[in-house]
């Protein structure tokens, strides 16, 4: 059912009047669907520019006209436009990593295809360099949405139109404890999702001016709001703390028929259960309402790495992707990486992230953070050594590995490589690199 489909359409169960008790229950069992981890997805987002012309805004009659035909294409990944143009395309679950990726990389090629027909192209960059936030797309949705936002900054704007990411979807592991058991998992996305920031760190540059962070898009999204882009506490087991962080969260808006949308204040959804007005909720709210939450791991029946900046390059997204899913779904990869990433605890600090010390380093310092460095190279050799194991082909064992020695080993992460991209004379020809590599350059290179 779309989360745009006021209530009264979808299944009758999604309709009924909705307990704090049930709601609970429902968190608790929903977000967290255990088994051994079998399956890997992927969501890409887009910045979409002027091929030539990247710092000129793209104008509104171009931009439909090139939505238009990339929607027309028959795609396996479901695709979708964000409120500020950016283009997303959500895999499916694969069975495997190397099934996720040809899957995209096929979906990837017809829409480039599409957008170079109308003389545009996707781009990488965790935060667009050079526009200012503006909202294309006017639905109930996303008006509420900036309202509820605007409350807090200006960051809410910013997110909605000028960011874009690599997510990565994996399942959230098994009930038992281990290393791949579901507690242990949820533990280190919330550690080595530090990591991922700063050494996939790709957006220095907001609206034509250094910000003094490698990733401003991480800075963005911890900005939005007090309680939503937060992730749960951690001293509750994993259910309890997603339960009770779900329902004690403001509710971003009660949604409607044809008309503007409710944007009730502080509001939390356990308050709204009880108090049972404008109108009760139902099953179908609380869905919403957990797709309006931003934390940087979000359970929704699997787990959504949510921390990553969208990568240079046709091919820069199978770094995080194979990188991620190696430490994750390798046995062996998944012990060692958990205690390599533990000490960075202390680090942290008792702060939630993205809120604490060890995020906030992450965002603005990279990889020349020595701490953060020495776990990052050694989370790359054990990806390296385990991408073999899951049947990774030598195209993405060697994008691994360029991107390693390249930024990891030297302390650099991509946005390091955009130190001149403001100045005139780099514009042009870094936007031709990351858009059009040179012949037979290796992904990853």
């Amino acid at each position: 059912m779309s989360p745009d489909a006021p209530v009264g359409h979808g299944p009758a169960e999604y309709n009924q009047p909705l307990g704090e008790g049930e709601a609970e229950d429902l968190l608790r069992c929903i977000c967290f669907k255990t088994g051994p981890p079998r399956t890997v997805g992927v969501e890409l987002e887009w910045l979409i520019h002027d091929r030539d012309h990247p710092r000129t805004p793209v104008p509104h009659d171009r931009l439909h006209a090139a939505v238009a035909a990339v929607r027309a294409l028959p795609l396996s990944a479901t695709l979708t436009f964000e409120p500020g143009g950016q283009l997303e395309l959500s895999s499916r679950p694969a069975d495997s990593l190397m099934a996720c990726v040809d899957a995209m990389t096929t979906d990837l090629a017809a829409v480039r295809a599409a957008l170079d027909a109308e003389d545009l192209a996707p781009v990488g960059f965790g935060v667009d360099p050079w526009h200012p936030p503006h909202r294309l797309l006017h639905e109930p949705r996303y008006d509420a949405m900036e309202v509820s936002l605007d409350r807090s900054g200006t960051a809410g704007r910013a997110m909605m139109c000028t960011t874009a990411s690599v997510q990565v979807c994996l399942d959230a592991g098994e009930e038992e404890p281990g290393p791949l058991g579901y507690g242990r998992r949820w533990q280190l996305s919330h550690l080595l999702g530090a990591v991922l920031v700063a050494t996939f760190a790709n957006s220095p540059y907001r609206q034509g001016r250094p910000t003094g962070l490698r990733s401003t898009r991480q800075s963005i999204w911890a900005d939005l709001d007090p309680v939503r882009s937060l992730a749960p506490p951690g001293h509750l087991a994993p259910r309890d703390a997603w339960a009770t962080h779900v329902l004690d969260t403001p509710v971003m808006c009660i949604r409607g028929g044809e008309g503007p949308w409710a944007v009730p204040e502080d509001l939390t959804f356990r308050d709204w259960i009880r108090a049972g007005a404008p109108r009760p909720p139902v099953r179908a709210d609380l869905d919403y309402h957990i797709s309006t939450l931003f934390p940087p791991v979000r359970p929704r029946g699997h787990l959504e790495l949510r921390m990553i900046d969208a990568q240079p390059g046709d091919d820069g997204w199978l770094v995080p992707l194979a990188v991620t899913t190696a430490l994750f779904d390798d046995p062996e990869a998944a012990e060692t990486v958990y205690r390599t990433v533990k000490p960075l605890a202390e680090t942290a600090g008792p702060q939630s992230a993205p809120r604490n010390p060890l995020w906030a380093g992450a965002a603005r310092d990279g990889l020349a953070d020595p701490e953060l460095r020495a776990v990052a190279d050694v989370c790359f050799r054990l990806a390296r050594e385990a991408l073999p194991r899951m049947g990774a082909n030598d195209a993405v064992q060697e994008a691994v590995a360029n991107f390693h020695d390249r930024y990891v080993a030297r302390g650099r992460c991509p946005a390091d490589d955009l130190s001149g991209l403001l100045t005139r004379e780099a514009v042009h020809a870094m936007h031709a690199a990351t858009l059009r590599p040179e012949p037979g350059k290796k992904a990853g290179s």
